[in-house]
């Protein structure tokens, strides 16, 4: 059953990827064009649902023509799969390319036309999905988070936070394999211990505190995060690129070191955006979404 306001229409979908049901919302604009769309994958930010920023950003690639897929991950939201609330980069790039099929199976969708939109974290998975399928032909990745294992220990405390992480992750695993309950913590910590600018995203219900989102981590997940490199798909890349970041947002000099690697690239950089701004402020997504239409117009559909 799908929804629709004066130019959007919403459509609940479902598809399988290894096992589970993803569930996911497909936005089309309501006026289309054209009886076969290019379509975009939307995915958001570490520890997050589809009606947060991948919302937001579907909505307007869809004003824009676009049909727009956001979906739950395994485990995360809407979706079936256990153990939750897993941040693996690994079965959330499977999960990307199960869209791309599933989007390539529609009979409305140009499956010659399918492009990746990742937010923050999700922007590594998208780029390591995409050396997996050829069913991604362009990326744009909008405020990526594209740290190497190296950065990410020196994020966490260094090699004793790393340390205590991985211990923490093991007796989490071990408990879940004992018991068959997740062991899970907050994935955002509360707005007094977060002093950053903009981050009462997670904790404004106007922003991201949405009723979807359970705010809720399996610390099992470092099992996997620490041995996921988020610079080892730059140089496999073969589809274009696009990233659109700032010097204001989260760890710039990865994604400087990641673009750099990367054979066809449009490299945008905003004046004093945060990470937090990229994720619904009015004139970052615009900006953003405009760039990522110029770029899918670009190397997705030959010009007639």
């Amino acid at each position: 059953m799908g929804t629709s306001n004066s130019s959007i229409q919403i459509e609940r979908v479902a598809f399988p990827s290894d096992g589970a049901t993803l569930v996911g919302q497909l936005y089309r604009p309501a006026a289309a064009n054209s009886d076969r769309l290019a379509a975009v994958i939307v995915t958001g930010a570490w520890g997050t649902v589809k009606e947060q920023m991948p919302a937001g950003y579907a909505r307007e690639m869809a004003s824009r023509g676009y049909a727009a897929l956001t979906f739950d991950f395994k485990g995360w939201g809407e979706s079936d799969g256990r153990p939750r609330s897993m941040e693996d980069p690994f079965a959330k790039a499977a999960d990307i390319s199960a869209a791309a099929e599933y989007l390539a199976s529609r009979s409305d969708i140009d499956h010659d036309a399918i492009g990746g939109l990742g937010i923050c974290a999700s922007a590594a998975y998208m780029a390591t999905a995409a050396t997996k399928t050829d069913l991604i032909k362009s990326l744009a990745l909008i405020a990526p988070a594209l740290p190497s294992p190296s950065t990410v220990t020196e994020h966490l405390g260094g090699v004793d936070g790393a340390t205590a992480l991985r211990d923490a992750a093991r007796e989490a695993h071990r408990a879940y394999e004992a018991t068959g309950k997740e062991l899970l913590v907050p994935a955002v910590p509360p707005a007094a211990e977060n002093p950053e600018p903009g981050a009462d995203y997670y904790t404004n219900p106007d922003r991201g505190n949405v009723p979807e989102w359970g705010n809720t981590f399996n610390p099992a997940s470092w099992l996997t995060w620490f041995e996921y490199d988020a610079q080892a798909p730059a140089p496999n890349l073969r589809q274009p690129l696009l990233t659109v970041h700032s010097d204001a947002a989260a760890s710039p000099e990865s994604v400087k070191e990641f673009v750099a690697q990367v054979p066809q690239v449009t490299d945008i950089w905003l004046d004093g955006v945060s990470q937090f701004d990229f994720y619904d402020q009015p004139d970052a997504m615009t900006t953003s979404c405009d760039a990522a239409v110029r770029h899918f117009k670009s190397t997705m559909i030959p010009e007639h």
